[in-house]
């Protein structure tokens, strides 16, 4: 057993997976573009070497400081792969300020996404940016590879011209990762959530009792398509052009 210098045991993510496959703009999204993953500065040395010999040239970390502090980047922070830290929200506990989310009842979470991609824009319009021009994949993560990363991917998708089911349907294949999910960053995730006044076996424990649920997602499209002419709009506004909206679809067409 491998651990962090602060005692965590390092393991293989267990909700990465890459998104290639799926219908876009011109075609199907070719694999070794992008990849979504819960948080890979967790991830044991044999997974780190694995992604980089796979092709990884960059990582693009959304996680907040905090958790940074706490982990670090792992492994692959002694691989050479190109790292940017991007954070979506200032702290892990922000959904539980967002009116409309309650954090012991994901199917509540369109509010927040709704709030992190209007108020991180800037820093979705950066990720993309590192996504379009890496000389290899790149992989983009938070903690549990669901909610700030299920956004990100989201983000891409929308500019790569995805459907909305087809983003739906990618958001929801995190559902049967769950369990491992929690149970896998509980160590870590306890303390930090405790720290703000939430009980991480709580929400596990309320969790357990419902579906996963798409709505989130299904509610941050819907907002999207009626508040704006272009559910791009925001991300427009913080600079996304169509110079990079088409270096990202070539390239994601391979």
């Amino acid at each position: 057993m491998t651990l962090t210098d602060n005692g965590f045991e390092l393991s293989a993510p267990v909700n990465l997976r890459d998104l290639g496959g799926i219908p876009i703009e011109g075609g199907i999204l070719r694999e070794g573009f992008a990849i979504r993953a819960d948080d890979l500065a967790l991830a044991d040395q044999a997974t780190a070497t694995g992604l980089v010999d796979g092709g990884l040239a960059a990582i693009i970390d959304l996680r907040s400081a905090g958790e940074f502090a706490n982990t670090g980047r792992g492994p692959l922070g002694q691989l050479r792969v190109a790292y940017h830290h991007l954070p979506f929200m200032d702290e892990v506990g922000s959904s539980a300020q967002v009116p409309g989310s309650d954090v012991l009842d994901q199917s509540t979470f369109a509010a927040m996404y709704i709030r992190m991609y209007e108020a991180a824009s800037a820093r979705i319009v950066a990720s993309l940016a590192v996504i379009a021009t890496a000389p290899g994949a790149t992989a983009f993560h938070c903690a549990a590879g669901q909610d700030r990363t299920g956004v990100m991917a989201a983000s891409l998708l929308l500019a790569l011209g995805a459907e909305d089911d087809a983003i739906v349907e990618d958001y929801a294949r995190t559902s049967a990762n769950s369990s491992a999910i929690m149970a896998r960053l509980a160590p870590v995730m306890r303390p930090m959530m405790k720290a703000l006044g939430i009980e991480l076996d709580e929400a596990a424990r309320a969790s357990m009792r419902k579906e996963f649920s798409p709505e989130p997602m299904k509610g941050l499209l819907h907002h999207l398509n009626t508040s704006y002419r272009d559910p791009l709009e925001p991300l427009r506004r913080a600079g996304l052009n169509d110079a990079l909206i088409a270096m990202l679809r070539e390239r994601a067409l391979g």
